[in-house]
């Protein structure tokens, strides 16, 4: 059984990954996830780089847990909270909210992490690019995934493609997110919102056409 020592030492150790990964995450953002190595996080942070190499023994692994945490950071930010809402509709707009608010908020410095390191790595191949494409199949599934549930509902036209409607929707919060981060005006993040739900009106279940006589 660990002593009391030991188990203080595990949770301090803990505290100080937490940390490291956070600060990483947030420069990932600013100054791209290759950018972030060993030695420009400690001097970001303050802690010796034999500190850090105590946590990561390598860049990749650096990276890894980088996006792992960055994608934990997004699950509490926006899909957690949309959760709650047991109507697939109102949940998706819900996602799309909580996206936004996100961005707004400044989660983190940069815009949306992901956004920032798909295009970085996307001519990349890897454990670091498999790692953030996952994240982003899972994100665009659970909005078809939704979308198809709204349409089972008759919340949505059961005529609409899931995926080209997931795609166009994902589109306008990257647009809003790349408007509001080049330009710093959270117009763009309006016009997001505003484009989304006239799409999800458009979307709405059309009302029958009866034969003409």
């Amino acid at each position: 059984m660990a002593t009391k020592t030991e188990r203080k030492l595990r949770s301090d150790g803990q505290r100080s990954r937490q940390t490291i990964l956070r600060a990483a995450a947030n420069l990932a953002t600013v100054d791209g996830l290759e950018g972030i190595s060993i030695g420009n996080l400690a001097a970001h942070i303050g802690m010796s780089k034999s500190g850090l190499y105590a946590h990561f023994g390598s860049k990749e692994e650096l990276q890894l847990a980088t996006v792992d945490t960055a994608g934990e950071i997004f699950a509490a930010e926006v899909i957690e909270p949309a959760e709650t809402i047991a109507d697939p509709l109102e949940q998706l707009r819900a996602l799309f909210n909580r996206f936004l608010s996100y961005l707004e908020r400044r989660v983190f410095p940069g815009g949306c992490f992901f956004a920032s390191v798909e295009v970085e790595f996307g001519t990349r191949p890897g454990a670091v690019q498999d790692r953030i494409t996952a994240v982003q199949q899972g994100w665009r599934g659970r909005l078809e995934r939704l979308i198809r549930e709204a349409q089972a509902a008759g919340s949505l036209d059961a005529a609409e493609d899931p995926a080209q409607l997931a795609f166009e929707l994902d589109s306008y919060l990257l647009m809003g997110n790349t408007g509001f981060v080049l330009h710093e005006d959270p117009a763009h993040l309006h016009r997001a919102r505003t484009a989304i739900e006239r799409r999800l009106r458009q979307s709405g279940p059309q009302p029958s056409r009866r034969t003409r006589r």
